[in-house]
């Protein structure tokens, strides 16, 4: 592992990290601009830490129920099944896509010149809160995803020197979309105390307490620039919709993780002041699914109170099994299962994301904030 570390930053490094095109890994439909960018990367590597949104196979050999390496997750993907939890892409393929980069490989299954352009961290399950997503047994909670990220940079900095790490790691870009499950997997799990001894603002403030303590750990790493993604429209996702008698989005459940959304704004802006040489933004994603749910024809959706994937109500009580079979009109859906967007979603989520104004990234997008030079600010 160490020599294969050693050849990721030796590349990044000494050659600035110029894309591959890795073409045998796609999804049905990828974003358009693709092929034009994958010739120069708008930056060298993206480092990745989240939950099952952005995992992208770190679960497959955990002894875990969040797992997503079986048909029919990855049907629209060429690569078939690889632990997405998406049809075909993640908001972060998109985004890599965008910024001219391979996909991503996950942490536990990189090999060789895959790990060349970044690693992806992220676990299904998986809370800024250590406890969070227990149900699911094995997942690895953001803490020790900044464990994982600190030794992969200390396998290379006993190689390559401290000075050559931290240049080329301050270019880099570093994706973070925790806090889902911190909701989903503990505040309204019965067998947690958690609501119980906080109520929602008490509950956002100390899941951002963690988080600025967790983010900070990365920006000491040698982390630089900083693209966190807020909460969605959880109140609205296919799990929630089955539990209502009406089958309408939860009020209750959008109203609970405001305080969260809102707190991260704050934290983005406090960052921003304290830390200097870096810049973090934040992805409104709760905007850009309101603009979807809103006016899912302009986005070419017409079913968007029910999974593609799944049993029950709005096919939402349990998740896709292994061998059901979706929908056909996958375009058509905006969820694929009880609890994640269609791949259709999370490459319009992240084009947004990329190139979107002020309503959806902010205080600048992903594109603004690669080719930021950070000895200006």
């Amino acid at each position: 592992m160490r020599s294969l570390l050693v050849l990721l930053l030796v590349v990044v490094a000494m050659s600035g990290c110029i894309a591959q095109d890795y073409g045998d890994i796609t999804t049905a439909s990828p974003p358009a601009n693709g092929e034009e960018t994958r010739n120069k990367a708008l930056v060298p590597a993206m480092f990745i830490f989240g939950d099952s949104l952005i995992d992208n196979g770190n679960n497959n050999n955990l002894p875990s129920f969040a797992k997503a390496n079986y048909f029919p997750y990855g049907i629209d993907f060429n690569a078939g099944p690889t632990g997405r939890f998406s049809n075909a892409y993640t908001i972060v393929d998109a985004i890599a896509d965008s910024l001219g980069l391979p996909l991503i490989p996950a942490y536990s299954e990189a090999r060789g010149e895959q790990m060349l352009h970044g690693i992806n961290y992220a676990s299904a399950a998986a809370g800024i809160l250590d406890v969070t997503g227990r149900n699911f047994v094995g997942r690895i909670p953001f803490n020790q995803q900044v464990r994982n990220f600190e030794s992969t940079l200390d396998a290379i900095t006993a190689n390559l020197g401290a000075d050559d790490v931290g240049r080329s790691i301050a270019q880099c870009l570093f994706f973070v979309g925790m806090g889902s499950n911190d909701y989903l997997n503990n505040y309204l799990m019965p067998n947690y105390p958690t609501r119980n001894q906080y109520n929602a603002q008490q509950f956002a403030n100390l899941l951002v307490q963690q988080y600025t303590t967790q983010l900070t750990r990365l920006y000491n790493l040698g982390g630089r620039k900083f693209a966190i993604a807020g909460l969605g429209k959880m109140g609205c996702i296919p799990s929630i919709l089955a539990q209502s008698p009406t089958g309408n989005c939860s009020d209750a459940v959008n109203n609970l993780v405001q305080p969260f959304n809102a707190n991260v704004k704050k934290m983005i802006n406090n960052l921003n002041s304290k830390l200097p040489a870096s810049k973090f933004i934040y992805i409104n994603i709760d905007n850009m699914f309101r603009d979807i749910l809103a006016s899912p024809a302009d986005y070419g959706f017409r079913v968007i109170d029910r999974g593609c994937c799944g049993i029950g109500r709005n096919q939402g009580q349990i998740t896709c099994l292994p061998f059901q079979t979706p929908c056909m009109n996958r375009e058509e859906y905006v969820f694929w299962d009880a609890f994640h967007p269609s791949s259709h979603v999370n490459v319009l989520l992240g084009k947004k994301a990329f190139n979107g104004g002020l309503d959806v990234a902010y205080p600048m997008n992903i594109q603004q904030l690669a080719a930021l030079d950070l000895q200006s600010i």
